[in-house]
Order: structure tokens, then sequence, then C-alpha cells
């Protein structure tokens, strides 16, 4: 991924994504107002934030962009798999999922990570685009291939011509798992032996394999991999498992334009 500053501000781009009638951007923690362990460019209201923090912290990024808040479609997500497709009416924020899709103009889809996967999606051919929020749940529910397929249903996109990009999260160096999410992914997955790695006598997960896993599953050939883990780089990036719960999470938005 490429990084840009704005100021404090940082966010990441993917290299492999058009840079005509697309905006995206993976912000970090760093340019807002938040307190600690929010700080300071907290994107989240559920980890106790204040509503006007995170409206200026999303108002700062989403001005960075030239993106309005207005234009934003997000969801209230649960770790699960359900994808909702965005058409002329922005998604309800209240509404439970864990991916957006659409081929509309001028919608901004937005989710929050700390720590679980960032998945874009983007058909340039079928000029259509998703983000979809991939923890070990997520992964083993289906959140991804759901996510592919609906682009696939609703827009007519076909997979191979799909650009997939899997943004930060915790690596497998910080990913140690019990036997609950090892059995999981072994259900999920077909093989397993580069997902479930040994570590010094215990089992880590690599959510950017499982993730490319799934992705090469519905047919995605093309997929660029951040290989930034949010545990290891806390000081840029929020992170769940790095800051023992407390943290913040920060933004990932796409958006298609004129």
């Amino acid at each position: 991924m490429r990084s840009h500053n704005h100021g404090t501000l940082r966010y990441y781009t993917f290299e492999t994504f058009p840079s005509s009638n697309l905006t995206h951007a993976v912000f970090g923690r760093q340019g807002g107002i938040s307190p600690s362990p929010y700080d300071t460019l907290n994107m989240s209201i559920s980890m106790g934030d204040s509503l006007s923090n995170v409206r200026q912290n999303r108002c700062r990024a989403f001005d960075v962009l030239n993106l309005s808040l207005d234009s934003v479609s997000t969801l209230w997500q649960v770790h699960g798999s359900k994808t909702i497709v965005v058409g002329n009416e922005l998604c309800d924020p209240y509404t439970r999922g864990d991916a957006l899709v659409t081929n509309r103009v001028g919608v901004s889809l937005f989710l929050r990570f700390a720590d679980c996967v960032p998945i874009f999606l983007v058909d340039p051919v079928r000029k259509a685009i998703g983000i979809a929020h991939a923890g070990w749940r997520g992964v083993v529910s289906g959140v991804i291939q759901a996510a592919v397929k609906t682009m696939v249903s609703h827009f007519r996109c076909q997979p191979y011509n799909i650009l997939a990009g899997i943004g930060p999260s915790v690596g497998p160096d910080q990913y140690r798992i019990g036997p609950q999410v090892s059995e999981a992914i072994e259900q999920a997955f077909p093989r397993t032996d580069l997902l479930l790695l040994n570590r010094n006598g215990r089992v880590h997960l690599d959510l950017w394999a499982a993730s490319e896993q799934a992705l090469r599953n519905c047919g995605v050939l093309a997929i660029e991999t951040a290989r930034l883990c949010t545990a290891t780089h806390s000081e840029q990036f929020f992170s769940h498992r790095g800051e023992q719960g407390r943290a913040g999470r920060f933004g990932a938005v796409i958006a298609l334009h004129a």
C-alpha cells in the first residue's frame, strides 16, 4: 500500500486500484482530536468515545478525500456474513451486517477496524465496489465470499475482473489462537497448512492467507495484501489485541465518483 500524509493525518491506498473514478483509503490513528485511549483519529462511538469527537474525526478524514459525511453508508458490525446492497438510499447505520456493496456514484461505503481485516473490492468493468469486515468469525462464516457473490448476482460482475485489497490487520506473528478458533478454521477451509501456523509450540492464525484463500475460492485473481500488522504497529493503527481491548477504531472507506 501507499501511505499519504496530510498534516498529522495519514492514510493508505492500494497501489493496484485504479485512480480514476474511485476514492478509497484506510486511515491510521493519528490526526484526530480524541483523548487516550482513543487517541486520536477514532472513528467509532461503540468503544466509549464521544459522538462529538467521532464526528469531528470523520469530518477531518473525509475532508482530506473530498468526500461528504452525507454520502456515508455504514453498518452495525457484528462479525457475521450479511452483505447489504446500497442503492438510491443510504444504509441505516443500525442495520446489522459486515459487508456493503454498491454501483452508485457518490456513495461512500465506510467500516471500522482494530485488528479485523478490511477487504476492499473493485470491479472496474461493471463499475461496482464493496467493502467487508473480516475477523476470524467473519472469515469462517463466509463474509468475503458473500460480498463477492452479491456483486456477481446484483451487478453481473465477473470474479476474474474484481480487484481485491486486503488492508492492515493483525498479522500471524501476533495472532495466537485457541482450539475453538482452530477447529472453526479447519471446518471452513479445505487446506489449513498455510493458515494455522506453529510459533514456538503455539498455534497462530494467518488471517491474510485465509482472506486470500477465500477470495481465490470465489475466482478473484488480482489480490493486493498490505501485510501491515495492526498489533505490531499500534502506534499507527488501533489494535484491540495490541492494546488489551482499550482501543478506538480506524476507518476504511471506498467510493465511486464521476
